[in-house]
């Protein structure tokens, strides 16, 4: 740290100043063969915008990203903003060998379905909307209750069963990573599958 209250961090022989009152780095690059010597605030000042070129975007060349299995090549997205765009009950964007992610939208009333994965730890953020949260060790019993509402994450342990209930008056907005993956690559169910 320096008499200025800063921190100077070396990243490839490049001397940046951290400072830790506001968070940023006005002077950090980013080091990769996409973007190179870009100021690392750029990017940031970048993502307040709906068109940037490592974002996918529809052919007909509006803000509407094209959802779809991206798997297993490198993605940078606004995950806040595919997640709330989806309107499909499950659509798989990004399969890999070790994980997966998947963006629901549950509708009023609605539910994930009371399931369970037994080799398959799962991780959910509500992004929009809320609901009731169940799982436990028997689906007859599931003694863990809690209300989850935006920004909440719900983790699932392997073994758990589990469900999701919209308890809201719009879509339930989530995405969900599997770890390893649940769905076949490429996976959309436009709406729930019938159990």
């Amino acid at each position: 740290m320096n008499n200025d209250g800063m921190y100077s961090v070396d990243y490839s022989s490049e001397t940046s100043d951290y400072n830790l009152e506001n968070g940023y780095n006005n002077n950090w690059t980013y080091q990769n063969s996409n973007f190179r010597s870009v100021p690392y605030s750029m990017l940031f000042d970048e993502m307040e915008y709906d068109y940037r070129a490592d974002i996918p975007q529809s052919s007909t060349g509006n803000s509407k990203m094209d959802l779809k299995d991206y798997g297993p090549q490198p993605l940078v997205i606004n995950i806040d903003k595919a997640t709330k765009q989806n309107t499909s009950f499950r659509t798989a964007l990004w399969t890999g060998e070790h994980f997966q992610v998947t963006l629901m939208s549950i509708n009023v009333g609605d539910d994930i379905g009371l399931e369970i994965h037994p080799d398959t730890d799962q991780f959910i953020r509500i992004e929009d909307g809320q609901g009731i949260v169940k799982m436990g060790k028997s689906k007859d019993n599931l003694e863990f209750q809690a209300n989850a509402r935006n920004d909440f994450a719900i983790i699932i342990p392997a073994g758990t069963w589990h469900n999701v209930i919209n308890t809201g008056t719009k879509p339930l907005k989530v995405y969900s990573i599997y770890a390893p993956p649940k769905h076949p690559r490429g996976t959309v169910h436009v709406t729930k599958p019938s159990e």
